[in-house]
């Protein structure tokens, strides 16, 4: 069974840093696309970042010069750098991921962890 598990979430003065993790595990023989959502209270999920195999990045234009989003292939991990957190940052996060699976390609998405960005 593919499990994705996010961890780093937490509380932080605006203009702090974080850094979120997401690793998967289990059976699988490859992923291809990673990426970041977030959601915040009352509002749809957001894209912030995406990261494909080939390290093509995308990202939110809200974070566009503070995020940095990074894979290690090796380790099945994706990162989220976030620098010069905002109020409005403050969100779920989670992480998302295309695995090619025993049997078939689908998307993964981890449980979430909060970023609160408040002084």
């Amino acid at each position: 069974q593919v499990q994705l598990v996010e961890s780093g979430g937490g509380l932080v003065q605006p203009g702090g840093s974080l850094r979120l993790s997401c690793t998967a595990s289990g059976s699988f023989f490859s992923i291809n696309d990673m990426g970041w959502y977030r959601q915040a209270p009352g509002k749809q999920r957001e894209l912030v970042a995406t990261l494909t195999r080939g390290e093509t990045t995308t990202y939110a234009d809200s974070v566009k010069g503070r995020f940095t989003i990074s894979r290690d292939n090796a380790k099945n991990t994706v990162s989220l750098q976030m620098n010069s957190l905002k109020p409005e940052d403050t969100a779920a996060y989670y992480c998302k991921a295309n695995i090619v699976g025993l049997d078939r390609v689908r998307d993964y998405w981890g449980q979430g962890t909060q970023v609160t960005v408040s002084s």
